[in-house]
């Protein structure tokens, strides 16, 4: 097993935020540019935990918890839970690490992070994957999500959690099994002093998406469009109900060397360790150090 150091750096807002670094020195001289793992919106660095651990030997693997999240600050003005602010703090970890060029890993918001940073051009990227996420977001992917985020709930064990979060996404991983939900459950939840299990997010994140036009906040085409030159991947899941078969099509379209690749019998989002996964990270890494 991989293991990675604890790093902290401060937002422009004055919060500080947390990030797991997965480096030793054989990685650190390679002249690899590093991965950065950006997570979906109730996620945290855990999420990308299997991911890093297999990579890690070759790439460093930076995943950092947005605010809000994980060992992450919780910010004061719940307004500042959007995309643009997450890019703005992701650009200063960027900034404090002194990194050049970058490859870039997101889940969903972190996909939207992604699109976004590409079209600002601040630092070189010299890969993207894009996990089920596009520039046109599914009205029902949209209306699942606001359905459950923000709403607290607490269990007294692990298998309490791990039930509870298998009812409301079994739709999306209808091959699941006991283990596989705890694993879940583990990734999505914390222990409380109190020796309860609970979400491990400030619940106010949902509340910029109450607002209206919350969801989106601008048109992502373009920003999509700054990844033509750059190698990238696109992950969906068969049945997700965010990125629908019709907004992949036009993304290769419009990106004519995107990597697009299907896992089948999931949904939002695939947890990027099933083969399908798997060999697409490889061949978007293979690409990169051609």
């Amino acid at each position: 097993m991989a293991i990675w150091t604890d790093g902290y750096w401060w937002s422009n807002d004055g919060l500080r935020l947390h990030y797991r670094d997965y480096v030793d020195p054989a990685t650190a001289e390679n002249g690899r540019p590093p991965i950065i793992c950006l997570p979906g919106l109730t996620r945290n660095a855990r999420d990308f935990a299997e991911v890093a651990e297999r990579l890690a030997g070759e790439w460093r693997v930076i995943c950092p918890e947005m605010r809000g999240r994980g060992e992450s600050a919780y910010a004061k003005d719940s307004l500042t839970y959007v995309p643009l602010t997450y890019v703005q703090d992701v650009s200063a970890l960027i900034a404090e690490l002194k990194l050049e060029r970058v490859i870039l890993f997101g889940t969903s918001l972190g996909g939207i992070m992604t699109m976004v940073l590409a079209a600002m051009r601040s630092v070189p990227i010299a890969g993207a994957l894009l996990n089920d996420v596009g520039p046109d977001l599914g009205a029902a992917g949209l209306a699942r999500i606001k359905s459950y985020v923000g709403k607290q709930a607490n269990w007294p064990t692990w298998v309490h959690a791990a039930r509870a979060i298998a009812v409301n996404n079994a739709h999306a991983f209808p091959d699941y099994d006991l283990e596989e939900w705890l694993a879940m459950a583990k990734r999505l939840c914390r222990l409380t002093r109190a020796g309860r299990i609970e979400f491990d997010y400030d619940m106010k994140i949902a509340e910029p998406l109450r607002l209206p036009g919350g969801e989106a906040g601008v048109d992502l085409w373009p920003a999509f469009d700054a990844l033509r030159d750059i190698p990238t991947t696109l992950i969906r899941g068969e049945i997700s109900e965010l990125l629908s078969e019709e907004t992949a099509a036009q993304m290769v379209e419009r990106h004519p060397e995107l990597d697009l690749v299907t896992v089948p019998r999931v949904g939002h989002a695939p947890v990027l360790t099933e083969p399908q996964s798997i060999a697409a990270i490889d061949r978007l890494l293979a690409r990169i150090e051609a």
